[in-house]
Formats: C-alpha cells, sequence, structure tokens
C-alpha cells in the first residue's frame, strides 16, 4: 500500500498565449468513466482563462467531477493537450505506477464509492479535495502485476470495442449510400458550398439555415420526406392523478440513445409526460444536431418522457431498425442541424424532422441493415453481461483477493 501521491508528480506548466495560437491548442473534456474527449470550440472562440500543458500520458484530474470518478489518461497521439484551472495534471512516476492500473482502481466501484463518501464543501459543489485523494493509500503491486492486471481488463473491453464497431460499421454502410445517393442526384453540393440561391417563393422564414434546408430539398426531388413512413406520437399522461406509483421516464443522449433514467414518483410531477412504446422514437429538440435521438427499446407499459422530447412513430412497414441506423448517420444529422428552427437556441420540432428528404431505400436493402443492427445490439448485449463478471475480478486482484496466476 502506498499514497497514491507518492507515484505522481504534479505538472504545472503555464501555457504562454504569446507564444501559441489558440487554435493550435486541443482542450480537453474527462468524463465520469475517464474517458478522454476532445473538446470541440467555435473557431471565433477562446478560453480567456490562464490554460496548462497536459502531455500524452498524463493523469488529468478533473477537480469538480473525482467525485464522480472523472480521472482520465492524455492519448499518446494527441499534442498540444490543455486545460483550465478546473483540472489538476500529474506525471506518473512509470517506475512504479501505471496510469491504466490507476484508472482501474479509480473507476473500481468500491473506490468510486469512497471518493463519493469524502466530498467536502457547499451544497452543490462538493468536491474531493486533492490533498485527500493523493495521501488516499491504494495497492501498489509490482509493474509486472500491474501489466498482467490491466492486461485482463483489456480483454474484456475489447470485446465491448468489437461489438460496438459492428454497430458503427453497419452505420457507417448506410451513411456511404446515403452520400452517394445524395452526389449522384444533386448537381451541387449545397449542404457544403458557402453560397446558393433560393427563390423567394420557396421560403417560408429568412435564415440561412432554413435557405439551406430548402436548397437541399429542391436540389433532390426524387427524395422522400419522412412524413411518407413516420408521424408525431404525442399521447400525454398525467401522473399526479396516480400520486404513490412510481413512474418509469426515460431519457435521451447522443451517447447511449434512449435509456432509463429514474422512477419518479406520480405527486412530484407538475406537467403531463409523455407516453413512449417500443419502436416509437423520441428526441431532444436543442441537441438532435449532435446525436441525441434514439429508437424506444423494450420498455414498461407506463414508461414515460420528458415532455420536452419530440415523440415520434413508424407508420407503415419501413423497419424501425433501419430508421434506428439512418438517424445515426452524419448524413442524417448534417440535415437535422439545417431543419433547426429558432434563433439564440435552434430545436428541432417533429414538424420540421419530417420535411427532412431522405434517399429511398430498396425494402430488402432497409431489412438487411436493420438485422445486421440487430445483431451488433446482440453481441454488445452479450459483451456487457459479460462485462461485470471481468469487473469483479479486477477489483478482486487489485485488493489481492486473488492472484494474478489464479484460473
Amino acid at each position: 500500500m502506498a499514497p497514491i501521491g507518492s507515484a505522481l508528480r504534479l505538472r504545472k506548466e503555464r501555457v504562454d498565449k504569446t507564444a501559441f495560437k489558440f487554435s493550435d491548442l486541443q482542450p480537453i473534456t474527462i468524463h465520469f468513466d475517464g474517458s478522454v474527449d476532445r473538446r470541440v470550440v467555435d473557431p471565433d472562440r477562446e478560453y480567456s482563462m490562464d490554460l496548462w500543458f497536459a502531455r500524452p500520458g498524463d493523469i488529468v484530474v478533473a477537480k469538480i467531477d473525482l467525485k464522480n470518478g472523472a480521472v482520465g489518461i492524455v492519448p499518446s497521439d494527441w499534442n498540444n493537450v490543455v486545460v483550465t484551472g478546473h483540472f489538476a495534471v500529474y506525471e506518473p512516476d512509470r517506475s512504479r505506477l501505471l496510469p491504466e492500473y490507476l484508472q482501474l482502481i479509480i473507476q473500481a466501484p468500491f473506490f468510486k464509492a469512497h471518493l463519493w463518501r469524502n466530498k467536502v464543501g457547499a451544497e452543490g459543489r462538493k468536491e474531493v479535495k486533492l490533498d485527500f485523494f493523493e495521501k488516499e493509500r491504494i495497492p501498489l503491486p509490482s509493474l509486472v502485476e500491474q501489466k498482467a492486471i490491466i492486461g485482463r481488463w483489456r480483454k474484456s473491453q475489447d470485446q465491448i470495442d468489437s461489438a460496438r464497431a459492428q454497430l458503427r460499421s453497419v452505420v457507417e454502410t448506410l451513411n456511404q449510400r446515403l452520400w452517394e445517393c445524395y452526389r449522384r442526384t444533386s448537381p451541387v453540393d449545397v449542404l457544403a458550398q458557402r453560397c446558393f440561391t433560393v427563390s423567394w417563393q420557396y421560403i417560408e422564414q429568412w435564415d440561412g439555415k432554413s435557405a439551406r434546408a430548402v436548397a437541399y430539398r429542391l436540389a433532390c426531388p426524387s427524395f422522400i420526406p419522412l412524413s411518407t413512413f413516420a408521424a408525431e406520437a404525442t399521447e400525454l399522461v398525467r401522473p399526479w392523478e396516480e400520486p404513490d406509483k412510481q413512474w418509469p421516464v426515460f431519457g435521451v443522449d447522443n451517447a447511449d440513445g434512449v435509456f432509463f433514467n429514474q422512477h419518479q414518483k406520480g405527486s412530484d410531477f407538475n406537467a403531463p409526460y409523455k407516453r413512449i412504446k417500443r419502436d416509437w422514437f423520441f428526441h431532444n429538440p436543442t441537441r438532435a444536431n449532435v446525436g441525441s435521438l434514439g429508437v424506444v427499446p423494450e420498455v414498461p407499459e407506463d414508461a414515460i418522457t420528458s415532455p420536452e422530447y419530440q415523440v415520434w412513430r413508424i407508420t407503415n412497414d419501413t423497419p424501425p431498425g433501419y430508421v434506428a441506423t439512418l438517424i445515426n448517420t452524419s448524413f442524417f444529422l448534417r440535415l437535422v442541424d439545417i431543419h433547426r428552427v429558432g434563433a439564440v437556441k435552434q430545436r428541432l420540432y417533429v414538424e420540421n424532422l419530417l420535411r427532412i428528404v431522405v434517399p429511398a431505400q430498396p425494402a430488402a436493402y432497409m431489412r438487411n441493415i436493420a438485422e445486421r443492427r440487430s445483431q451488433a445490439l446482440v453481441a454488445i448485449d452479450r459483451a456487457r453481461q459479460e462485462a461485470p463478471k471481468s469487473d469483479l475480478e479486477i477489483e478482486a486482484l487489485i485488493l489481492g483477493t486473488k492472484t494474478i496466476n489464479e484460473e
């Protein structure tokens, strides 16, 4: 056992903003699961706060979210990574600690629960202090044992990643086909070009995105609108009429699509919610352009979602699995972006969604896409079912209740 801080060195390399253009720097985001994403910043914006470098292989801690496990590793091929003062950057002592091994400890349920119990501060701003984090003692076996434990974890992750790659392949197959249909149909690429012309008679409201949406529809007269196979499906539910009932509430995001959010007591509702059913669809109107759309899986009969979300369903024999794949393609998300309406906070209502036109596909092809998607989901579900067993094994190896040589 050794303090975490004994194997880490705090890195404090301030970025000289006179020596670097902000566009040459790469801000990052650390998620609760320890994954690291590039933060996309609009070209005309830059951070006014001081920035600090994080080098490849460094361990980065999101201070406010350390209680949730937000500790990530800078990928080896990322350059000029920077963070604000809301993060702490550590250089690991690789003679004693492999960064991936520390990340496994942070993500272990017992350790995450320990961090959560030790957050302090004002309500709404509680966090785990860095000095507490650095003093926490962890099992620190030899590098050989650390590598072996990491290897066990990677084997489990490879199964999940392989299944997810199978699903991404289905989406990309359809995406390429859609772009090819569009390029064959449209004489000019109105989705990308900076300048285009549209007759006043076709424009219902004047703004750049609406005009581009019109130009796209006019350029693709053979494409079919979503309204030919989909329609709004708003069925309002008044949960407070059953005040003691626990209602299953579902949400949607760009990572998992539709997901179970929580059970909520009927008496806690103050507005009607929307009913959802299997193979229906709904999306977040303010974030649909970044992928917050999804198809409803098997859900309870009383499943509901926020009144803010837009709910719709298939009206003919178009396979829901095909449509679920379609809405995840970059081609479709580009169309979502230009069909949003509003000023500061643009939204995609069902009315706007149904106006989107897409290339019609043969029934056999749509069934094939839907079947391939279904097979990929089965593989993902199988891998996820195995993951808890792997997590328990990793935890036992870290705690020493199981040795690396045990079968």
